[in-house]
């Protein structure tokens, strides 16, 4: 028989194959169902040993270790999605990065990170650890580096999704590529999967296209079926414009916990300042006139700034030959080249919108 034609058997000639091959009998309805295990099961064997083990190993193999075959064949799976799909590893450290009075570090603490780790607590008292959840706020106020760090103190693998991933194949195809991701992750176990530019595939209905409802749609369909999974799998989508998303995302029972990320406040500003100070080559170093003179900028700003002092720095050296320090002084003039993204007017419209928006 060709191979080709392995997985195309009818249920009695899948009978009668598993007969001749093993000398086990079983009814028609059972064999279909095995059979196609086995075929499965030749192909993952294969893989593993690095050669065709030919159909009746196999088929014995498998017989003999039925409980545990399967699950072999769902790590292998597993391990294919997590590689397709450029799974990240974080690290725990990054977490203590973030200082504790940023918004929203003791929110996400409190009703993220502890209901997921304390699962038998959870449990006991009837909480339900979240599965879904949207974070909005202004460009660059962390979001991204929030959810890593998400993925890291929980030990769980790091999925980011963009939009324009879901358009590689032309914007017809992106409600098919999106259900295909969401099928691939719903295999998975222990993962964060982090959708960027929430905006973009999950827009309002009342002002989009023919195109842009049916991506719509599809997300809405998706959400519920990721949520009834037994699996550890938890869903953040960020966006910056929180007033374009479809109203029917933020109704209660499709996110658990939609969530504000704002401003850093002096203490946040020290503690991220102290993490890439730690990276400079300083000399004498005023941590509170930095602190005082970055106010309004957001993590993305603050990473730039530092980027350009040590870009200067290294310029320096290279020119003079000497050791270069850098300081309190290399700071204030570098400081006025990066604009703070924070303005008044828009940490106005970030005050409105988390009224208006927040679920926690």
């Amino acid at each position: 028989m060709k191979e080709k034609t392995l997985e195309n058997l009818s249920p009695q000639e899948s009978a009668n194959r598993i007969l001749e091959l093993s000398g086990m009998i079983f009814e028609p309805d059972i064999a279909v169902d095995l059979w196609l295990k086995i075929v499965l099961h030749k192909w993952l064997l294969s893989e593993k040993l690095g050669r065709d083990v030919g159909v009746r190993t196999a088929c014995i193999d498998f017989l003999e270790n039925m409980e545990q075959a399967p699950d072999e064949y769902l790590t292998h799976q597993r391990k294919n999605i997590l590689s397709e799909m450029g799974a990240q590893t974080i690290g725990k450290d990054l977490w203590d990065t973030i200082s504790d009075t940023q918004p929203p570090k003791q929110l996400v603490q409190r009703r993220i990170i502890l209901p997921l780790m304390e699962e038998e607590l959870s449990l006991k008292h009837g909480v339900v650890p979240p599965k879904a959840i949207v974070f909005f706020g202004p460009p660059g106020t962390g979001k991204t580096y929030f959810i890593k760090a998400i993925a890291g103190i929980l030990s769980w693998r790091y999925i980011e999704i963009v939009p324009s991933m879901l358009m590689a194949d032309g914007v017809e195809k992106i409600g098919a590529n999106l259900r295909q991701v969401m099928e691939d992750v719903r295999n998975l176990d222990r993962v964060v999967l982090f959708i960027d530019e929430f905006e973009e595939i999950a827009g309002s209905r009342d002002m989009g296209d023919r195109i842009d409802k049916s991506i719509t749609n599809e997300f809405l369909k998706q959400i519920p079926l990721l949520k009834n999974q037994q699996n550890k799998i938890l869903l953040v989508c960020a966006t910056n414009y929180i007033r374009q998303l479809d109203a029917a995302m933020l109704r209660p029972g499709r996110f658990d916990c939609i969530i504000p990320v704002g401003g850093l406040d002096k203490e946040g500003r020290t503690t991220i300042l102290e993490h890439y100070l730690s990276k400079l080559n300083t000399g004498q170093v005023d941590l509170d006139q930095i602190v005082d003179i970055t106010s309004g900028f957001t993590p993305a700003d603050i990473q730039y700034l530092f980027q350009q002092v040590a870009h200067f720095a290294f310029e320096q050296e290279l020119a003079s030959k000497e050791n270069y320090l850098v300081t309190t002084e290399t700071f204030v003039n570098m400081t006025p080249k990066v604009q703070p993204s924070l303005s008044a007017k828009v940490l106005k419209e970030f005050e409105k919108d988390s009224v208006s928006f927040s679920r926690v």
